[in-house]
């Protein structure tokens, strides 16, 4: 379970909110995914829930997990564009 190392409600709630904050962007964003949809919600929970002791707020906690999200596709070698362009090739 994603969320398991958070024992506060309080982060616990502020990380699921984050979690759906981001994952809107990543699909608003088109931002690459490297898996399937499920892997890639998982991914970002534990990304998300990785990060929630060490940022500021909630809105610091999305930019935090949106960014490390897209890393991992740079660091696999893939640029991390809009999901978009690849569809105009």
């Amino acid at each position: 379970m994603p969320f398991s190392s958070l024992r506060d409600p309080v982060d616990i709630a502020r990380a699921l909110a984050a979690w759906e904050a981001a994952w809107a962007r990543v699909q608003n964003e088109q931002i690459v995914m490297l898996g399937s949809e499920e892997a890639e919600r998982t991914r970002l929970k534990f990304i998300v829930a990785s990060l929630a002791p060490v940022a500021l707020d909630e809105q610091d906690l999305v930019e935090r997990a949106i960014d490390h999200f897209r890393q991992k596709a740079t660091s696999d070698g893939v640029v991390a564009e809009n999901r978009q362009s690849d569809s105009m090739v």
